[in-house]
């Protein structure tokens, strides 16, 4: 698409104290960047924005900044991307303040393919950075998209992880202009990205990397993923912040536990202790996804799974199929429960657990709960 399409857009972006969100109202009232551009100051002042925001769009000086700014866009080569194209993350689309408009460096196909965002500490322990390269090159090996924040620490772990994979592809998100550089020691990570990956920013070009850019960032981390994984993270740590909006946008949510004693491992542990999953391998973030996407992703592993449990259940015995049937993947049920439900004694229903468990077909939990493997 031209440039010149994009500068009603840009022009938005550019306006101070606007927003994501004022911006996304705007667009859904009035339709295009043009429509609210060519509005009256009363109108404008209806939509209940600050006097200084209105004032600004009224004057058009936000379309003359965008000249310059598509002009530097030309000359510096990224792609520009809006809400209303179809390339744009259709998940980042569902959330409340979704940018209406993206810089992008690297490849576009990217952004909305099934994704998993990993997150934690900026000073990661060697554990850290060692299950934060391993998760994200095991599930990248499996077709899934790492998102990251291109920060020190474990998102660059994470980064260089799906990188290693052999058919691995990882999308960055910066808390900063696409030309920013941050840190500095990313530099060639930075290009690895954009020969396989993708990098992303809301924030114009030059704009500094200030640390109120990095709350705002953190919601397309969340928004785009179908999960966000926490490696390590204190009390305080930008990467609970992602967590947390992760789950007010509705995707599921993992911690990779840690030592107790170590600060960094207070944000997963929480998360945990909260209902979060916890992780130690790749398997514990995949089965955690619907399985419509798990059949998309391993076409050929899900019909041989299939084919696997329907030999299994043909060998099963009477009882060992009842318990069988009774149980779930995602709610773990009681001994007790499967006892009231089957109709058997409690000898032969924990008899038949103890097959099925050996099979590997049933995962025995806490407090005598079990659930059904994921097949």
């Amino acid at each position: 698409m031209e440039l010149n399409h994009y500068l009603g857009w840009l022009a938005l972006a550019l306006t101070p104290g606007l927003g994501a969100r004022h911006a996304g109202k705007l667009l859904r009232e009035l339709r295009s960047p043009e429509a609210i551009f060519a509005a009256s100051l009363t109108a404008l002042e209806s939509f209940r924005l600050p006097a200084a925001v209105a004032q600004a769009i009224h004057s058009q000086s936000p379309l003359r900044d965008a000249e310059k700014e598509l002009a530097a866009i030309r000359k510096n080569g990224c792609r520009l991307l809006t809400w209303d194209e179809p390339a744009y993350p259709h998940l980042l689309r569902e959330i409340y303040d979704p940018p209406p408009l993206l810089y992008i460096r690297g490849n576009l196909e990217l952004l909305d393919r099934f994704s998993i965002a990993i997150v934690g500490s900026r000073r990661p322990t060697p554990y850290g950075v060692q299950m934060a390269e391993r998760l994200a090159r095991d599930l990248a090996e499996r077709g899934l998209v790492i998102v990251s924040g291109l920060a020190r620490g474990i998102d660059s772990c994470a980064h260089k992880g799906a990188l290693a994979a052999t058919r691995g592809a990882t999308v960055g998100v910066l808390g900063a202009g696409i030309d920013v550089v941050y840190p500095k020691e990313n530099r060639k990570l930075f290009a690895q990205m954009e020969e396989r990956g993708a990098i992303i920013s809301e924030f114009p070009l030059g704009a500094f990397p200030a640390p109120q850019n990095f709350p705002i960032r953190n919601r397309i981390l969340a928004g785009m993923a179908l999960g966000v994984v926490v490696v390590e993270g204190a009390q305080y740590s930008g990467s609970l912040i992602t967590a947390r909006l992760g789950m007010e946008f509705g995707r599921e949510v993992f911690g990779v536990p840690g030592n107790v004693t170590q600060p960094s491992s207070f944000g997963p542990n929480l998360l945990i202790k909260q209902g979060a999953k916890l992780v130690t391998g790749w398997e514990d973030v995949v089965e955690e996804l619907p399985t419509e996407i798990r059949t998309q992703l391993f076409p050929i592993e899900a019909a041989s799974q299939e084919e696997r449990a329907t030999l299994f259940e043909q060998s099963l015995s009477e009882t060992e199929r009842a318990l069988f049937s009774l149980l779930s993947t995602d709610q773990a049920r009681h001994v007790d429960e499967l006892v009231e439900q089957s109709g058997l004694n409690s000898s032969e229903v924990l008899a038949a657990l103890f097959e099925l468990e050996m099979k590997e077909f049933v995962r025995q939990l806490p407090g005598k709960n079990f659930v059904k493997v994921l097949l």
